[in-house]
């Protein structure tokens, strides 16, 4: 005979109702957790509906539907003659539900005071804590150290096109036309390196733009430069293998370099660049180097052509990759954009890696890498395997934009913009910042670096900087060893002049000496 489930009723369900959720569903919730908890046991029996109805005031459709759902899951059983009852069949295992395991760098330490696994002895998984493995621990590692993005972009935030100027329209009436048009096959799974016309696109465009030798096939359309280098990590890679980073050098190449296991060589950089003779002497069997030539981010050099081309020998000689970061090439205000340093390698030792973010908008998650003949097929597969690839009907209003002439005058009219953008910057410095912070105009790209004297804490000045709602990161969170003069790394282009001239104000007034003190607030260390 079935046990009455004891002291059951629905005084001691609480229905909320003033809960969005519907009464049924925390009624449901209630007596689910009560079965998993082991409060109401396999075989009991349940009230009747009448009765908890009565009981809490609720509809007998209300519970009704609970018992229903309930029912339906396997949790209860109904028997004409008998009532309902709890289901037999519920294994003990899940009558007492654990709580979830704590995760994160506090973990074992709790786990140890609580009388965990550490404490007993049990068996862990190595490496180390939360099961994860070494290359999950990696990832992991590597993606503590971005920032969590929120809220509207504020100045110098570095990184942002400028979005105010962006032709939303026309790209609206663009992707109109697709979707009008849109085919089956474009509807379909897609080609893993990209849609056929945006890799002719990109090709067109970089022959003539960067000088870059390539034909379509060798384009491998990803959703972005993070992307691209994690695919070249992964398929150029094995864990150990030594690679060169520009040190200072760009977060999400070394985070995703780092997360697939490479061992990681800081290589200095000057006024002309990475420095070919410091790298060869520190890491002469490096698998790979990841480099910034046409504008190093973020210190803004150039790499000059000796080293381009020490550079490009090396890498013949010792069989390394290169893979050349060109993100914002496309802005240089003296003259044209340089040649691209793929478009000098005769040995096929580059990979060439651009995106649209910065060129667009970062939103459209979409770039591109060029690769040597012999690698198109696996960097294909790698792609396929990842996300099977990126979104057809965006690749196609992109193909459009780019084939009908529009990428070309936007980039025409945003290099105009950004040199008055960076012309605004540099007069509401020297007005505002001089001589604390020296910030020079330079020939190409979308930020700036203020340089603070020698021995000031720039981390200190950034933080003092976001307390003045000022967006201006520190030289040195780019650095993989400490050392160098300090600096902050201004973003111009996504930001009107009237907005840059505030900035620098109250940037001024966060780094400006207090009244009585000897010393700036970013005190010298």
């Amino acid at each position: 005979m079935a046990r009455r489930s004891p002291g059951l009723s629905m005084a001691g369900l609480a229905l909320d109702r003033e809960a969005p959720a519907p009464l049924s569903r925390q009624l449901y919730d209630l007596l689910r957790e009560a079965i998993l908890g082991g409060r109401l046991r396999p075989g009991s029996r349940l009230p009747s509906t009448r009765r908890l109805a009565a009981e809490g005031g609720a509809s007998r459709n209300t519970v009704l539907a609970a018992f229903e759902q309930l029912t339906a899951e396997g949790y209860l059983e109904g028997r004409i003659g008998s009532g309902t009852t709890v289901a037999r069949t519920v294994p003990e295992t899940l009558l007492t539900v654990p709580p979830l395991r704590e995760t994160g760098p506090g973990a074992r330490a709790r786990g140890m005071a609580r009388g965990g696994a550490e404490a007993t002895g049990a068996p862990r998984r190595a490496p180390g804590a939360d099961g994860l493995s070494r290359r999950g621990a990696g990832i992991a590692a590597a993606a503590a150290e971005f920032a969590r993005v929120s809220g509207p972009p504020r100045p110098f935030r570095p990184g942002l096109p400028a979005l105010d100027v962006f032709p939303f329209d026309l790209w609206a009436r663009l992707s109109a036309r697709r979707w009008r048009r849109a085919s089956s096959a474009l509807l379909d799974y897609g080609a893993p390196a990209g849609h056929a016309p945006l890799r002719e696109a990109v090709a067109a465009h970089l022959r003539v733009s960067r000088a870059v030798r390539c034909e379509p096939e060798q384009v491998i359309v990803v959703t972005g430069s993070q992307q691209g280098i994690d695919l070249a990590a992964r398929i150029l890679l094995d864990p150990g293998d030594p690679v060169w980073v520009e040190d200072p050098g760009y977060l999400g190449a070394r985070g995703a370099l780092a997360a697939s296991g490479a061992r990681l060589i800081g290589v200095a950089v000057d006024a002309e660049g990475l420095d070919i003779d410091a790298a060869a002497r520190r890491g002469p069997a490096a698998r790979l180097v990841h480099v910034t030539p046409s504008h190093q981010y973020p210190t803004g050099s150039t790499l000059s052509l000796s080293r381009r081309l020490a550079l490009l020998d090396w890498a013949r000689r010792t069989e390394a990759w290169v893979v050349e970061d060109d993100y914002d090439s496309e802005y240089r205000y003296g003259g044209r954009p340089l040649a691209a340093l793929q478009g000098l390698d005769r040995a096929g030792r580059v990979i060439y890696l651009g995106t649209f973010s910065k060129v667009l908008f970062p939103a459209l998650r979409l770039g591109y890498l060029v690769v040597p003949p012999g690698l198109v097929d696996a960097f294909a597969r790698a792609r396929w395997l990842t996300d099977r690839h990126s979104p057809s009907v965006t690749q196609a209003v992109l193909a459009d934009f780019i084939a009908e002439g529009h990428l070309a005058r936007h980039i025409r009219r945003t290099r105009a913009l950004y040199a008055e953008r960076q012309a605004a910057l540099v007069e509401a410095a020297g007005r505002h910042l001089a001589p604390l912070v020296e910030v020079t105009p330079a020939e190409a790209g979308m930020h700036l670096v203020g340089w603070l004297p020698a021995g000031m804490d720039d981390g200190l000045a950034a933080r003092q900087a976001a307390d003045a709602q000022v967006a201006a990161p520190s030289l040195s969170s780019y650095r993989l060893r400490p050392g160098g003069r300090g600096g902050l790394v201004l973003g111009y282009a996504a930001f009107r002049p009237a907005e840059i001239r505030e900035s620098v104000e109250r940037l001024a007034m966060a780094l400006a000496p207090r009244r009585g003190e000897r010393r700036a607030t970013a005190a010298i260390v």
